[in-house]
């Protein structure tokens, strides 16, 4: 036996040394960290997904990574981390509270709409979005919750102080969720995800799926609106350069993917939202060519 001395090492707390022992600790971690890889999560990772989406909608790709539905959930989840480090902080009871109610309509009104066909119109999914539950994706909210999100706070720097009159800053954001999902819906029927009975007059999208969005967008614009306050929301914002990231991730992937399949009203709309961010400061040079001075 070696005459030497095996020293000790205990892995477990070594890495539990390195790990945040509070909430805030947490946050601040997780802020570095998206910080560090705002190119990646913001441009990269929309990138690959729109040429992998497309491929997969093209038939290009094999089996195991065709609309595989582990990369689409590990994906979205990439490019949401941006807006959830950046809401993390204001995330008290009250606002848990208002999103879990919100959380619980999506499942409810999703479940309603693939049953009975109201308020959307009658759709079904044509490929796997992750577990399912009842006909419905248990990934939805991580889908439809950061969309809202992500146009209530755009808006809010859009607006100015406009944003202070309750009218005029629901129906704003309210309006400019329903433009989203003109991007969103025609890109997603292209690819495959989902269709509609019949068609639909909007590139195969009918206009009563924009109908059951007005009653969405309400009630998750008012939801957001109760659960946050709008100068926690202004005040983290204008200190936190990537909190928006996420929004120029759903512009570059599906405002490409509207481009490849040659609809030009929502790659358009996808263009515009583009501008908005510009003019607030949140699409700039240097998240796009990072390696440039």
């Amino acid at each position: 036996m070696s005459g030497r001395t095996i020293p000790e090492w205990v892995p477990f707390e070594a890495v539990r040394d390195q790990l945040p022992n509070t909430r805030r600790e947490f946050e601040r971690s997780f802020d570095r960290t998206v910080e560090e890889n705002r190119f990646t999560i913001a441009v990269v990772f929309p990138t690959v997904g729109a040429l992998l989406l497309v491929a997969s909608a093209e038939g290009l790709l094999p089996d195991p990574l065709a609309f595989n539905p582990w990369l689409l959930l590990v994906g979205v989840a990439v490019m949401r981390s941006p807006l959830v480090a950046g809401v993390a902080p204001l995330v008290d009871r009250r606002a848990g509270a208002w999103l879990g109610l919100l959380v619980a309509y999506t499942y409810a009104i999703e479940h309603v709409g693939v049953r009975t066909g109201w308020p959307y119109g009658y759709f079904e999914y044509g490929v796997s979005l992750g577990p399912m539950l009842g006909g419905v994706p248990l990934a939805l909210p991580l889908f439809f919750i950061p969309l809202v999100a992500n146009a209530y706070l755009l808006c809010l720097l859009l607006l100015g102080t406009r944003a202070n009159s309750t009218p005029i800053r629901l129906a704003t954001v309210i309006g400019f969720v329903i433009a989203m999902d003109a991007v969103l819906d025609p890109g997603a029927v292209a690819i495959g995800f989902w269709g509609y009975d019949g068609g639909g007059i909007f590139y195969d999208v009918p206009l009563s799926n924009y109908a059951g969005w007005v009653l969405s967008a309400t009630v998750a614009v008012v939801s957001l609106d109760r659960a946050f306050d709008r100068a926690g929301l202004l005040s983290r914002l204008n200190t936190t350069p990537f909190m928006l990231d996420d929004m120029v991730s759903f512009v570059i992937l599906w405002g490409g993917i509207n481009v490849w399949f040659g609809n030009p009203v929502p790659a358009i709309l996808a263009a515009a939202m583009a501008a908005g961010l510009i003019a607030t400061d949140r699409f700039d040079s240097e998240l796009l060519w990072p390696w440039r001075d």
